[in-house]
């Protein structure tokens, strides 16, 4: 950029690192993921949690639009910074109307349609920044263009039209939405640019810390008001060794790696690498982790209200489910994703997979506390193992070079 425009754009530097003002921007999905928590916990359905879900992945999509645009121009500097703010106030309206995003409270205005609305005015300006932040690439400003306006087209509309309707046609309504949107984004084409594989890394590998901290903060709330006692203790440790392990089973070596693979490949390739590996395969990720986070909410819950719930109660459906199968969807787009930048399947992980949804029949006969005990002690053993017997390629991975 020259003259003006490198007043209003600075263009992303290769080998720069996540902004300051991208964590702030994060704070606003911190709390989105607190109230896609909340909307699947009360109460407690089949119901509920597929509407979290399906706000998880439209709030997903704003954000992996912003982790675009700045790599590809500096989110603190000119115009983008007030881009970034203005963001931020239409995703805080947004995550605020969570709990009315498909039914209106009484009292002020449509919740449904505030969402949708707010939605739309994220996107909005995230394109015409986009879009004139590319002014310099004929080829990445048409790209940008003919994926925003379609992708806009796609889901904005549709679901400002389902805020108009309830029931099932509103679900249907917010699923074209959410699948034309992915469809959209994967057929629109290849010209996009990955200027620092280093910051698009570094973006990812964040959003994973802060879904985790939900977890964390889950626990807290499944104990709150309660006095300390040997099951909150033992309850919480189980949790927190739970997160960390996970936290383990991405960062010791799978971010490292897919960095690596993203740095040296080709433009086609690197586009897909980033496409597939962070934007698409990190989504189950992360709905893996919110789908902990209320597991472990309901574990601790049982642990520590003694006038509700005993210690020999077991854990079942919604809550035994999303516990053990928020680890199981993990796991499966911690896979998807090393396949996708490193073109290796973790068999390991494919077979604590395995275990995981042959241990969840046998799970429902046990206290919750053992529960969440065995789910501890099966990735205890898939860390334990992939660290052991892949001593010399994680030196090499976490120390020297390659992947």
């Amino acid at each position: 950029m020259i003259g003006s425009k490198r007043v209003r754009f600075q263009p992303m530097a290769e080998g720069s690192s996540v902004t300051q003002l991208e964590l702030f921007f994060d704070l606003v999905l911190v709390f989105a993921f607190t109230m896609v928590t909340a909307i699947a916990a009360k109460p407690t359905s089949a119901q509920n949690t597929l509407r979290a879900l399906l706000v998880l992945a439209v709030m997903w999509w704003v954000w992996i639009a912003y982790s675009w645009l700045a790599n590809t121009v500096r989110a603190d500097e000119g115009v983008t910074r007030l881009a970034m703010f203005a963001a931020m106030g239409g995703g805080f309206i947004a995550a605020l109307t969570i709990p009315e995003a498909f039914q209106d409270a009484p009292g002020g205005w449509h919740g449904p349609l505030v969402f949708a609305i707010s939605y739309l005015v994220v996107r909005l300006v995230h394109l015409g920044v986009y879009i004139m932040g590319t002014g310099d690439e004929p080829k990445l400003r048409a790209q940008v263009t003919k994926w925003g306006i379609g992708s806009i087209a796609i889901g904005a509309t549709l679901l400002i039209i389902a805020a108009t309707t309830a029931g099932t046609v509103q679900i249907w309504l917010w699923i074209a939405a959410i699948a034309g949107d992915m469809l959209w984004t994967r057929m629109a084409g290849l010209e996009w640019r990955v200027r620092s594989a280093r910051h698009f890394s570094e973006r990812y590998g964040l959003i994973i810390i802060v879904a985790l901290g939900e977890s964390i903060v889950s626990i807290g709330i499944g104990v709150s008001g309660q006095p300390i006692s040997w099951p909150i203790t033992v309850g919480s440790m189980l949790g927190l060794a739970v997160s960390g392990l996970l936290w383990w089973s991405y960062f010791d070596t799978a971010a490292l790696s897919a960095e690596h693979a993203l740095a040296t490949a080709g433009k086609d390739r690197q586009v897909r690498i980033a496409q597939d590996g962070y934007t698409y395969w990190h989504f189950p990720m992360i709905v893996g982790i919110i789908g902990l986070s209320l597991g472990l909410k309901k574990v601790l819950t049982y642990v520590s209200d003694a006038s509700h719930y005993s210690l020999t109660d077991a854990l079942y459906g919604i809550p035994l489910f999303t516990l053990y199968g928020g680890v199981v969807l993990y796991l499966i787009g911690l896979v998807g994703f090393k396949y996708s930048a490193t073109g290796r399947i973790t068999v390991p992980t494919l077979v604590a997979v395995v275990v995981l949804l042959a241990l969840i029949a046998p799970a429902t006969a046990l206290p919750a506390l053992a529960a969440l005990g065995l789910l501890c002690g099966v990735l205890i053993g898939l860390v334990g193992w992939e660290t052991i017997r892949n001593a010399r390629p994680r030196e090499q991975i976490r120390h020297g070079h390659g992947s």
